[in-house]
C-alpha cells in the first residue's frame, strides 16, 4: 500500500509517498525553511505525484504530523490531510511530529529532540531507542531537562548557544520529520483516531480568517489524475 505523508509542524514542508510494505519512500519533497506551507504544500504534492505517474486515488492511506508546532503552519498540513482523506475515503493517521524525529535516533539509548517553537522557546520530547518517554512539552532552551542524560540531541543550530550547560557537550544534529519516519511511527493497522493538533500553548496571534480553499483545502476532483 502507498501512503501519502505530510508534515508542516516545523519551518520545513515535508511530504512524500511511502510504500508501507517496505517502509521506504517512493518519492519525497522536503522544502527547508519555507514557512509558506499554505502556498507550497498542494503544488509540491501535485508535482511529486505527477513525476511518479501517480494520483491521489493510488494512495491507500494518509499520515500527517500533528505537532507540536506553531498554529498557522501546523493547521495547513492537518486541514489538507483531513480534507483529502474525507474526500477520497482514506484513513488519516495523525502522529506526533517529534516522534518522527525520535524514530531516526532509535539507535541511541536516550535521545532528546527539540524544535523551534518561536517566542524564544522549543518543543521537546525525550526518547529511549526511538520510543517517547517524556513530553511533548514547550520550554525555553535554557530550561531543557530530561530524567536521563541524553546520548544525542537534535536541535536547530541557531538554538544551540541557548542550551543549558549540561547539554552543551552532548553530540547533536538537526533532524526533521521525514515521510518514511512519519509512516513508521503511525499504527497503520489501527482505526485512526480523530486528528488532534498539539499546539501546547495559545496561538501566536488572534486566530486568522479561514484558510482559503485553494491551496490549503483543495477541491479533490480538480487535482491532477482525479478526474473532473
Amino acid at each position: 500500500m502507498l501512503a501519502l505523508a505530510i508534515d508542516t509542524a516545523t519551518a520545513d514542508l515535508v511530504t512524500g509517498i511511502v510504500d508501507t510494505a517496505t517502509g521506504d519512500a517512493v518519492a519525497q519533497r522536503i522544502v527547508r525553511g519555507t514557512r509558506a506551507h499554505n502556498e507550497f504544500l498542494v503544488p509540491t504534492i501535485q508535482e511529486m505525484l505527477r513525476e511518479q505517474a501517480l494520483s491521489l486515488v493510488d494512495m491507500g492511506a494518509m499520515v500527517v504530523g500533528c505537532g507540536p508546532g506553531p498554529f498557522t503552519g501546523l493547521r495547513v498540513g492537518m486541514v489538507t490531510a483531513e480534507s483529502l482523506g474525507h474526500s477520497l475515503g482514506l484513513p488519516v493517521h495523525g502522529v506526533c511530529s517529534l516522534d518522527a524525529i525520535g524514530y531516526q535516533l532509535r539507535e541511541h539509548p536516550v535521545a532528546l529532540v527539540a524544535t523551534d517553537a518561536r517566542r524564544r522557546e522549543v518543543y521537546w520530547a525525550a526518547y529511549r531507542h526511538g520510543e517517547r518517554v517524556e513530553g511533548p512539552d514547550v520550554v525555553a532552551p535554557a530550561s531543557l531537562r530530561s530524567r536521563e542524560t541524553p546520548g544525542h540531541l537534535s536541535i536547530p543550530e541557531h538554538l544551540v548557544e541557548k542550551l543549558p550547560e549540561h547539554l552543551a557537550d552532548v553530540p547533536r544534529s538537526h533532524l526533521g520529520p521525514t515521510p518514511a519516519a512519519l509512516v513508521a511511527v503511525a499504527d497503520m493497522s489501527a482505526t485512526p483516531a480523530p486528528l488532534r493538533p498539539l499546539y501546547l500553548r495559545r496561538p501566536d496571534a488572534v486566530e486568522p480568517k479561514p484558510v482559503p480553499r485553494s491551496p490549503a483545502i483543495p477541491e479533490v476532483n480538480k487535482w491532477w489524475g482525479c478526474g473532473g
